[in-house]
This record gives C-alpha cells, sequence and structure tokens, in this order.
C-alpha cells in the first residue's frame, strides 16, 4: 500500500468545510484532504448562509467585518456573480427577552456601520418588534458548490467521498482510499455531521450540546417580507426558496417545529409542504461558536456559527496555518471548546425540544 503525509483532514461538505480546505492550500501553501460529498442541489437546506446574524458580541462583530469583503471577492472569483446576492434580512421578536437581545444586536450592527431599518408593526403585528437590516451577503449554495470542484483541483485539494475509511490517530488522521493511505496529520471536523459522525457521546466536550433541528420547505412563500427572516425567540430562520417556495429551519423535531411554525406565521389552514428533514445540530452551552481541539491531541471541531461561519473562513485559514493577527488568535483562543470563562451569545435554546 502507498503511504503519504498531508498537512490537513477536512471533514465536511459544507461552504465553510470547502472553502476552507481551499484556502489552507491556495494561500497558505498546505497539502490538504478533503473527505465530504456537497449535496445542495439534492437536500432541503439546514442553515442560513448569510454573512451576519444575531451577534450581540462586538469582537465578533469586528472579525466578520475583516473577513466578510474577503470572502465575499473569494466566492466571486471561484463562482461568478450569480454564487452570491445582497439581501437585507428581517429580525423580528416577541419575548421581553428576545426584543432585548434584538436592541443589543441592532445597537453593534450601527456601531459596525451596518445600516439598521425599524419596520413599522402594521408590516409585523403590535406585538412584535422587528427590524429590517441593510446589506447582507446570501450564498447561493448550489451555484457555488459547482464551482468549487474545479477550485479544489487548481489548488491542489484532493476530494475524497465521505464513505472512505479512516481512523483518528490523536490529532492526526489515517484514511485509507483504495491502495493508498494517507496520514493526515491534523484533523478538522469542519460540520456537524462530520462532528456526530466521528466523535461518540462519551468524547464530548461539556460544553457541546447536540439539538434536534427540522427543515420543512413550503410550497408558498407569501408569508415572506423580505428573502430572509429570523425570529429570535425560537431561533428559526425563514428564507426564500426555488420556485417561490419558502424554506424554514429551527429548534425541535418534525411535529414540534411544524406546530410552531404554523403559530409563527399566523396561518390557520395546514401549510402545504412540499418537503421536510430533520437532523443534528451542536452549539455551545454559552451560545458562541466552539473552535479548537477536543483534548490536547484530539481533532479541531468547528461548530455554533450559525450561517455567518463561512464568511469568516480567510482568518479560519490563517489560524490554522499559524499566520492569524493577535485580534483573530485572541477571538478563537477564547471560544476552544474547554473556555476559560464564558463568551456568550443570544441563543433561544436552553432546553431539549420535543419531536
Amino acid at each position: 500500500m502507498n503511504s503519504r503525509v498531508a498537512d490537513f483532514a477536512v471533514f465536511g461538505s459544507t461552504p465553510l468545510a470547502q472553502l476552507l480546505a481551499g484556502l489552507l492550500a491556495s494561500r497558505h501553501g498546505k497539502s490538504v484532504v478533503l473527505v465530504g460529498e456537497p449535496s445542495a442541489r439534492y437536500r432541503l437546506p439546514r442553515a442560513a448562509d448569510i454573512s451576519l446574524g444575531p451577534i450581540t458580541r462586538p469582537e465578533t462583530w469586528a472579525l466578520l467585518k475583516s473577513t466578510t469583503p474577503d470572502t465575499t471577492r473569494l466566492i466571486g472569483r471561484i463562482g461568478g456573480r450569480h454564487a452570491q446576492n445582497h439581501v437585507d434580512p428581517i429580525f423580528f421578536a416577541e419575548s421581553e427577552a428576545a426584543r432585548e437581545a434584538l436592541g443589543h444586536v441592532c445597537n453593534m450592527a450601527r456601531s459596525f456601520g451596518v445600516i439598521v431599518e425599524p419596520l413599522p408593526t402594521r408590516l409585523m403585528g403590535a406585538d412584535r418588534l422587528a427590524v429590517r437590516v441593510g446589506d447582507a451577503v446570501a450564498l447561493n449554495r448550489p451555484v457555488l458548490e459547482n464551482a468549487l470542484v474545479p477550485w479544489h483541483e487548481q489548488c491542489g485539494v484532493e476530494r475524497l467521498p465521505s464513505t472512505v475509511y479512516w481512523a483518528q490517530d490523536g490529532a492526526a488522521a489515517r484514511l485509507t482510499h483504495g491502495d493508498t493511505e494517507i496520514i493526515a496529520q491534523q484533523t478538522i471536523l469542519a460540520d456537524d455531521a462530520a462532528i456526530e459522525a466521528a466523535l461518540p457521546v462519551t468524547s464530548r466536550s461539556s460544553v457541546l450540546v447536540e439539538h434536534l433541528h427540522s427543515t420543512i420547505l413550503t410550497r408558498s412563500g407569501q408569508h415572506l417580507l423580505g428573502p430572509a427572516m429570523l425570529h429570535l425567540d425560537s431561533g428559526t430562520w425563514l428564507m426564500g426558496h426555488e420556485e417561490g417556495g419558502m424554506a424554514a429551519f429551527g429548534p425541535g423535531g418534525i411535529g414540534h417545529f411544524a406546530r410552531n411554525l404554523v403559530t409563527l406565521l399566523r396561518e390557520p389552514d395546514p401549510l402545504q409542504q412540499a418537503g421536510q428533514v430533520s437532523f443534528s445540530t451542536f452549539a455551545s452551552a454559552d451560545g458562541a461558536p466552539i473552535i479548537g481541539r477536543m483534548g490536547r491531541n484530539g481533532a479541531t471541531i468547528l461548530t455554533g456559527f450559525g450561517g455567518w461561519g463561512t464568511f469568516a473562513v480567510p482568518a479560519l485559514a490563517r489560524w490554522f496555518a499559524g499566520e492569524a493577527s493577535a485580534a483573530e488568535a485572541d477571538w478563537f483562543a477564547a471560544h476552544a471548546p474547554e473556555r476559560i470563562r464564558p463568551v456568550a451569545e443570544f441563543s433561544p435554546l436552553t432546553d431539549e425540544l420535543p419531536a
């Protein structure tokens, strides 16, 4: 059997995983194996691939402000102008806690030059506080994924299917593909599906919490006042989908999520569903992202970002390559799995929801 060494094995099929693999190779000269199979055209969306979210910490806004322009230029070079578009997402809240969080998010956004426009109550209802957040970037995942394959070939990233046999060996991974063994010196689990497959419950950090989420695709998008809407109370995203439909995704099993969605949309009649799926996601106990090794010599996990994590990829690549700025290094250190202190972000996920 032939054997060779790679610097990194990146496990994951999301844009974050695929862009990270390509940047480590193209900008930082690393040898990279990417394990995963993109499938945006064949699966329902599971995250809002948007360059912002309900972020309350100024350090995170500063990170995104510095990395988003670089990420959008990169995506434009890879996938052309149809791989992304500009949207003005709507954030709305009902409960006192969610309203307070939304107010803090708006103050943070404005302090970093983002335009935030209050929406009149006649559009959302008197019991809801709603704002339109200006000029975010949303990915067109199917278009981008088609373009990532030739880009990876150009960068020298070796793509392997998710069915490849591999075993963890400390921080390294031993991958067997045909008659070739690849020893990757560092393992990166770059999406929730990879973390779920690779880490048994007994080996997960106490800060890593698993939640059940669901996506429901409807045949009509008439409930949307914009291309993307976020309900802070429940963590539910409502997104426009192809052919005029709507994709809704958020916490809970299908039954629980469907009932909450009807209530959220104030829809008296059953939704005309075109598809549905449930899946596991991971988050931290304090609601902030998790970036770092599981134990002293384990795999590095990346989770808890929400869709905006894709737009922080240039900083992630610098951090893995040992080239992060001081501010970036401080931000990543604060988000390690075993935190010295909480770095809380707003999160509606406090208890496990029913199916």
